[in-house]
């Protein structure tokens, strides 16, 4: 098991790329306010070295979530694009024009239907189910063991538009869309996700990234930030970019002190092959 040592700063690193592809929640801010110090980070990359792009699996559209970071502290200099779940999403809900669909979310998430030919109802008269998150923050997946059994019944397949299981908010972790799409698949239920680690989500961030950047950024050249083993590591893996592990939330649980944190860290990241040079409880340059 390749082990993976703390890091002191993105600084450390930032000479070996042209690039960086953050994660959002969780690493840049917790859902109520920003973290300074990655704050600083992305601005002090974006001036010394090349472009920030900002990746999410926010169910809703990047303009929104811009405005969003925005109000959290997260001002438009510290990034040069973002790209969302919700953007990508959209194109498979294009592909059900015509189709009532059967919606499960937060009055939050309603930016990402705009401008798209979509009509809703019930379950039964739905030709797909399209999760965009728990309906309250106070929810878990317990609370929908029977509409999950209902909707594989029916035989409905669903689009989920965020695929993280939980997130960080302030001083706690409340479930996401993801969560339901596992306990649907977990039925035999068919989920369809377009985020976070599914190809379409980076697809459209190295667009964004050689969009920024003028000219092809080389993949050896891009270095993920992300905080998720599931989805950050994994998807990192599987485009062949190196990626910094920050441990301060979703894994805090699973990991002790000093060496023991070490090797707990080595331990998650080894299963997801992802190339890790580096892991830190916070972002910062």
């Amino acid at each position: 098991m390749k082990p993976v040592p703390p890091l002191a700063g993105l600084s450390v690193l930032a000479p070996h790329y042209e690039a960086l592809l953050c994660d959002v929640w969780g690493v840049v801010h917790d859902g109520r306010r920003a973290h300074p110090g990655a704050v600083d980070a992305l601005q002090r990359f974006r001036e010394a070295v090349g472009p920030v792009v900002l990746i999410t699996n926010s169910p809703r559209p990047a303009a929104e979530i811009a405005r969003d970071l925005d109000a959290l502290g997260v001002p438009a200099n510290a990034f040069d694009a973002l790209v969302s779940s919700g953007d990508v999403t959209q194109a498979l809900i294009r592909a059900r024009a015509g189709q009532p669909l059967h919606w499960v979310g937060p009055e939050r998430d309603r930016p990402l239907f705009e401008g798209l030919d979509v009509t809703f109802g019930p379950a039964e008269e739905a030709g797909a189910l399209i999760v965009t998150g728990l309906q309250t923050d106070d929810q878990t997946p317990a609370d929908y063991a029977e509409p999950l059994s209902r909707w594989r019944a029916l035989g409905l397949p669903m689009i989920c538009a965020n695929p993280d299981i939980v997130v960080e908010q302030g001083d706690r972790l409340v479930y996401c869309g993801g969560a339901l799409g596992e306990a649907y698949r977990a039925l035999g239920g068919e989920v369809l996700m377009a985020g976070k680690p599914y190809p379409p989500i980076y697809e459209r961030a190295r667009e964004l990234i050689d969009e920024a950047a003028g000219r092809a950024v080389p993949t050896a050249s891009i270095l993920g930030v992300g905080d998720s083993v599931r989805t950050d590591l994994t998807g990192a893996a599987a485009i062949g970019i190196d990626i910094v592990f920050v441990v301060s939330a979703l894994h805090a649980d699973e990991l002790g002190e000093g060496e023991a944190r070490a090797r707990a860290v080595a331990g998650l990241v080894a299963p997801t092959g992802a190339s890790v040079p580096g892991f830190a409880s916070r972002l910062r340059w």
